[in-house]
């Protein structure tokens, strides 16, 4: 098919080094885009580009793409910032839609972030100064709905540890592990995702974790909302850049693209469907995502995909286990090829594009193997998945399960009660402003409704770091727990 979308050019970039020998995130964009053009083996590629799709990151500028475009003379090319809140695999499936429909030629969709020399400049003492770019893009893609509750945001704030640990103690509660066994576990195949990004060529860190060293708090490790330590995290200060670019077979055929270098989107999917993490049926579960999984998994079965290597959204442990779950993969510890964004980097708002562009990279050189690449947006608030295959097997398809999710999952409601009794469906123990401990409680009361109530006892935090909560039936006044 003449307008089936394929990817012919990739580029990826790591850096780690002085302040003074780092880029700002545009540069590094740009970097990447230069590398993906050279890698087609083409330049006139860019005379294809019909726009450039960016994910918006922890910089200022207001349009990089029109900089890009510049650069690297492209002719018509619209421009495309898209906003925290939605799925990155979205610009890959936008594009590839619209290059189907015949509405575009080709996309370059390009995303970075800066953030360790932003540390380095506090480090040295130096001033950071980004290149100011006032001009609006084209177009400014937003998400419709909040990835929070306003009680949630209370008590967890905006930062997204708190609420994964909380989907974290659902998982381990319906688990067939031991409260103990669960954590161990997770630091275990934490710890194997450390080899793989070790030995990551563009990963961040040099040498493997051993389990216990993510298990066990330290100083180099210390808690950050339970059970979660720093190792468990995404590490989002990084300096790193991902490109790819996406044309018609009909562009690829006209340029003499080498066969070598295509790699074709074979299948995609989407759960737009947006619920707090409080009011979800089940917190470590979602009907949605699994409705994307499922769209996926039957392509491959009626394709005779089988072999089959995974990059699996790593923001926290917790993203993990649940895709491992939706895709009825048994052994997740092999589920990365990067590393996980704890050690191989996760620039924010960007990582779809670096795991993609390294699947990329891996499927050129393993043609009978396909690759399946997830991501979320928010708290597990929305998911998305993708097979790519070295050979056009079939026409590329899409779904999107927003609607069928939302007409069979029905949000719980916000409790009005105050005191009362309920059930903990997850928790977690997080540091309050003056460095106390906190549990943070998601409780379902005698009425069905949910709401957050809190503890700074410490015997009741001992417990609760050494004993399941979930599950038990507890009483609370103001909202807080009765001992």
């Amino acid at each position: 098919m003449d307008t089936a979308p394929v990817v012919i050019g990739i580029g990826d970039i790591q850096q780690k080094d002085n302040f003074d020998n780092l880029d700002e995130a545009l540069v590094l964009m740009n970097k990447v885009t230069e590398a993906a053009i050279n890698d087609c083996g083409n330049k006139n590629i860019v005379n294809y580009l019909d726009e450039i799709r960016i994910p918006k990151g922890y910089w200022k500028y207001r349009d990089p793409g029109k900089w890009i475009a510049n650069k690297n003379n492209f002719s018509k090319t619209k421009t495309y910032v898209t906003k925290i809140g939605v799925l990155q695999q979205n610009l890959i499936n936008s594009a590839c839609k619209k290059i189907l429909s015949g509405e575009i030629n080709g996309s370059l969709i390009v995303g970075g972030e800066s953030r360790y020399k932003r540390t380095k400049a506090l480090i040295e003492k130096k001033d950071y100064e980004e290149t100011e770019l006032n001009i609006n893009p084209d177009f400014y893609i937003k998400a419709k709905d909040d990835l929070y509750a306003d009680i949630e945001k209370k008590e967890l704030g905006m930062m997204a540890v708190g609420y994964y640990s909380i989907i974290e103690s659902s998982l381990r509660a319906r688990s067939s592990k031991s409260f103990n066994q669960h954590h161990e576990y997770i630091a275990k195949f934490y710890s194997e995702f450390s080899k793989i990004a070790s030995k990551n060529d563009v990963g961040w860190i040099d040498d493997p974790i051993k389990p216990d060293e993510i298990l066990n708090s330290s100083n180099i490790n210390p808690e950050i909302a339970f059970p979660y330590n720093k190792f468990h995290c995404s590490s989002w200060n990084v300096n790193q850049a991902a490109g790819l670019i996406i044309c018609s077979s009909k562009v690829a055929d006209l340029l003499n693209i080498d066969r070598s270098k295509r790699v074709y989107l074979l299948a995609s999917s989407e759960n737009n469907f947006m619920i707090p993490t409080l009011l979800r049926p089940n917190l470590s579960k979602s009907y949605g995502m699994n409705l994307a999984a499922e769209f996926i998994l039957n392509i491959c079965k009626e394709n005779n995909i089988s072999e089959i290597i995974y990059d699996l959204y790593s923001c926290f442990p917790a993203a993990v286990e649940m895709f491992g779950e939706a895709l009825k993969i048994k052994n997740i510890s092999q589920s990365s090829i990067t590393g996980g964004m704890s050690f191989a980097g996760g620039p924010l708002n960007s990582y779809v594009l670096n795991s993609t562009v390294q699947m990329i990279r891996k499927i050129r050189s393993e043609e009978n193997k396909c690759g399946i690449v997830t991501g979320i947006s928010g708290m597990m608030t929305k998911q998305s998945f993708a097979l790519w295959g070295k050979r056009n097997l079939i026409n590329y398809s899409f779904k999107d399960v927003s609607e069928e999710a939302e007409n069979h999952e029905v949000p719980y409601k916000i409790s009005s009660e105050t005191s009362g009794e309920g059930n903990i469906i997850g928790y977690t123990i997080i540091k309050n402003e003056e460095s106390v401990k906190k549990a943070v409680i998601y409780i379902e009361d005698v009425n069905k409704n949910r709401n957050i109530i809190t503890s700074e006892n410490k015997e009741v935090i001992e417990s609760m770091e050494i004993n399941e909560w979930v599950g038990k039936w507890i009483k609370f006044k103001n909202l807080l727990l009765i001992v």
